[in-house]
């Protein structure tokens, strides 16, 4: 029964990261915690486990035959990922349990805000967004520094990194929401994880077990969100988004 629930909570995550770009994690991690009943920092570390295969190879194939696929953005910040995650990880394992809730609440609540309130703001970086073939402003070393940041969002909270990356190559480097997304799931491809994995193994806090069918229900669920989030309005995805982070931001913030 439990491997059951494990995998549909992989697919339920896979549909929100097609959707929305994120790895799963900010599904996964809460679900873990209240369903299952883990400790934050075992689930923490299952998810990351979760997300070392390529899940969501499905969906970047999906968004890469609409051309919303960055591949060069997307390898420098997987670059990035890789390197910033064992700080993450480190940070996560030496801070107390209700400590990490608040903070995760308190960030993805910040995120949510960024998509559903400040309309003009979005509605400026979407008119921005370049014209397909056209290079877009953004320079290596930028992309390579924002999956640094978002590696130690992953490390730290368990997420796959997209949480991080969707919004600020929405408002930085001025990418429609969908290509955002496209461009966040080709970067979280690679094992960028392994070093948090590895971290989180070492001190006991992770189920390997857990971790498989919650991967193949990633898998499956990605390719679906990926179709609806093409096929829905670029302003629509950003709401949704927002709702959707705001309810697990509050939902951590009440159980630190």
């Amino acid at each position: 029964m439990i491997y059951l629930i494990l995998s549909l909570v992989g697919l339920l995550a896979g549909v929100m990261s097609g959707m929305f770009g994120i790895g799963g994690g900010v599904i996964i991690v809460p679900v873990l915690v209240t369903v299952v009943g883990m400790g934050l920092k075992e689930a923490n570390g299952t998810s990351l486990a979760a997300l070392l295969l390529p899940v969501g190879i499905l969906a970047v194939l999906a968004y890469r035959r609409e051309k919303l696929v960055n591949l060069r953005a997307g390898m420098f910040i997987a670059l990035g990922l890789a390197s910033g995650v064992a700080l993450g990880a480190m940070l996560a394992l030496d801070l107390p349990v209700m400590t990490l809730k608040k903070l995760y609440g308190a960030f993805l609540i910040f995120v949510s805000y960024r998509f559903l309130v400040d309309v003009k703001f979005w509605n400026r970086s979407t008119r921005s967004e370049p014209v397909a073939g056209i290079a877009h402003p953004g320079k290596d070393w930028q992309f390579l520094m924002l999956g640094i940041a978002a590696g130690v969002m992953s490390g730290l909270f368990g997420i796959g990194g997209g949480v991080v990356i969707v919004p600020i190559l929405c408002t930085l480097f001025h990418f429609e929401q969908r290509k955002a997304a496209g461009t966040s799931l080709a970067a979280l491809l690679l094992p960028v994880g392994l070093p948090g994995v590895l971290l989180y193994n070492h001190a006991g806090e992770l189920s390997f077990l857990s971790a498989i069918p919650v991967a193949l229900g990633l898998l499956v669920g990605a390719l679906g969100g990926a179709r609806i989030a093409i096929g829905l309005k670029p302003a629509i995805v950003k709401k949704l988004y927002g709702a959707f982070l705001l309810i697990v931001g509050i939902t951590f913030i009440w159980q630190g």
